[in-house]
């Protein structure tokens, strides 16, 4: 009977465990330890049936399979920090915490929508032990990921999955295909000096900013839940030698994908091309249908359609404030959807230099320059791509790339367009656009509640420029001299609406501007309470952001759409470096 490489690891890993014999392992549907720790128990033999809305993971088929047949695997079994070639994954287990674990938020909806979990298993044991990296599902074979990446301009070589764990596939009742993963939960090969974990202030701020983007509309992983421990992780936030205690945490994440730009990028400067081209066109069938598996221009298709997506990511991320603080390649994900939430900020006011990371002090990352890093991360896959393309097929590509500036000014403009209520084309659109942002960077006005306002305020408020007390953004864009000016232009552009209403308009743009985003303030005060184990403003913030474009009274009573506290003018994310890990400064 033929074995294949990473089954074969696994079963090593399960006798070496203490586990018992391999085959009980593979006879029954259930859970599985993970390595031996205080959260792990014996798992109970029985038959599963998969069904919709399983209250039991033993009815919840997950599966390696699909991501481990078409691949070598690390043919290291031993879990130590190394240099790793010709594979794309690494068998590895996560490491459970040694303390009590505690459930503090899980998404309903990913629950139940993309997992056909009922909500009622969040209660189960089983579901705290799997979250937290407790045990492993039956089929599910846990898996580092092995890549590279350019971080702040420069090649970083070897970088990976350094505390997360790819745990399966699921595909649900939809058809969907989701890629399960822990954040958090222990060392891998690729861990570097870093100590695989993650600690609760990163992992709320992530659980909250993927769930908001969803919401807001913007392409992302998804937070299906969220796990805290009594174990004491190190942290050095500040790069200040100011090491402070923190406790750890897990995030269980789902994405169609967690390949990125530098999951190409590793093979490339490894010069592993065959293996490069297995990669590629796995991820060309699963995850881009259009493209013909027969086509000689393969790649090239897939380059084209990456740039446009991410052109359209990055325009995204501009209309609603967000800068992701890290946007490295190997952050950068091969589907065009936000992965990898760590230094993160919606901007307050707006600024063009916005900066959320506090290690960025050459503002690589500010917000006015993603479309940049967007088209340098863009260039960075075309050089991986290079040794797969013929000469013909090279020029193309670079052509391709050449358009992806007015692909993202195109996308940035009718996103903008849509903000303001405008409808049909005029040729001054772009001017009226950038004159409100320059009237907005002038008085600093709140880029979020600007928009928001706009959509509430009247045709008749703005025409006799009588901006009500409760419209506070907008009575700061009203003191720029030139605002009169631009509310006429504006004016006179929304009377060239065809067949509209100005409560037409307005009802428009309420369905597109956000009231409510995780402004930092917002997410820092959630921390502190967290930290004294009082989990109710993250319980507060994730139902709020559900339904951003809504006024509701719980928000309104926490003051979510009032002007930011003082407090938090120069709020930023803390300590993240992506050159090295060091021993207490994992970055988290």
């Amino acid at each position: 009977m033929w074995w294949p490489p990473w089954l074969a690891a696994w079963l090593a890993w399960a006798c070496r465990a203490g586990v018992g014999r391999p085959s009980p392992l593979c006879a029954f549907r259930g859970l599985c330890p993970a390595p031996l720790g205080p959260n792990t128990s014996q798992p109970e033999p029985g038959h599963c049936r998969r069904q919709r809305g399983a209250a039991d993971l033993c009815a919840w088929p997950l599966s390696s399979e699909s991501l481990l047949d078409p691949f070598p695997i690390d043919v290291i079994q031993e879990n130590y920090v190394r240099n790793v070639r010709n594979c794309i994954f690494s068998v590895v287990y996560p490491t459970p915490f040694k303390s009590r674990v505690r459930l503090v938020a899980v998404s309903k909806d990913v629950l139940e929508n993309i997992l056909d979990l009922d909500i009622s298993v969040k209660g189960t044991s089983d579901f705290l032990q799997f979250v937290s990296g407790g045990k492993v599902i039956f089929g599910s074979v846990p898996l580092a990921h092995r890549y590279g990446g350019h971080q702040f301009g420069s090649w970083a070589g070897q970088l990976g999955d350094g505390r997360a764990h790819l745990l399966g596939v699921y595909t649900n009742r939809h058809g969907e295909r989701w890629e399960i993963q822990l954040k958090g939960s222990g060392k891998t090969p690729y861990s570097r000096n870093g100590d695989g974990r993650a600690v609760l202030r990163s992992s709320v701020r992530e659980f909250l900013c993927s769930e908001a983007m969803h919401y807001l509309g913007i392409p992302t992983s998804r937070a299906a839940s969220l796990v805290v421990s009594d174990d004491d992780v190190w942290r050095d936030q500040f790069y200040n030698g100011n090491i402070k205690k923190e406790r750890g945490a897990v995030v269980l994440r789902v994405a169609k994908s967690w390949f990125r730009i530098g999951s190409l990028e590793i093979l490339a400067h490894s010069g592993e091309l065959d293996l490069q081209r297995r990669l590629l066109d796995f991820i060309i069938q699963e995850h881009f249908p259009s493209i013909a598996m027969n086509d000689s221009n393969r790649y090239l298709e897939f380059f084209s359609t990456v740039v446009s997506e991410t052109a359209d990511l990055m325009a995204l991320w501009m209309s609603v404030g967000f800068a992701h603080g890290v946007c490295n390649t190997d952050n950068f994900s091969l589907l065009s959807v936000t992965i990898d939430y760590g230094p993160f900020g919606f901007m307050d006011s707006y600024d063009p230099n916005f900066v959320p990371n506090t290690s960025d002090d050459e503002g690589r990352y500010k917000i006015g320059n993603q479309a940049n890093v967007g088209l340098f991360n863009l260039s960075k896959l075309l050089q991986a791509l290079k040794p797969l393309l013929d000469p013909r097929q090279k020029q193309l590509a670079s052509q391709i790339l050449e358009g992806y500036g007015e692909h993202y000014y195109r996308c940035l403009t009718e996103l903008f367009k849509t903000k303001l209520g405008l409808l049909g084309e005029n040729e001054d659109d772009k001017y009226l656009i950038a004159f409100l942002l320059k009237l907005m960077e002038d008085t600093k006005a709140d880029f979020t509640m600007t928009f928001r306002q706009l959509s509430e305020i009247t045709a008749d408020q703005l025409q006799e420029l009588h901006i009500p007390e409760e419209f506070w953004a907008l009575q700061d864009l009203g003191k720029h001299q030139s605002f009169s000016e631009w509310v006429a232009m504006y004016l006179s552009r929304l009377n060239r609406n065809k067949s509209d209403s100005d409560t037409q308009r307005r009802t428009r743009m309420t369905a597109v501007n956000p009231i409510y985003i995780l402004r930092n303030w917002m997410a820092e005060s959630a921390l502190q309470k967290a930290n004294l184990n009082d989990f109710s403003e993250v319980h507060l913030l994730q139902r709020i952001l559900q339904r951003p474009f809504q006024r509701q009274q719980a928000a309104e009573k926490a003051g979510y759409s009032l002007r930011p506290p003082a407090w938090a003018k120069d709020l930023k994310a803390k300590g993240y470096k992506c050159h090295s890990f060091q021993s207490v400064s994992h970055k988290s």
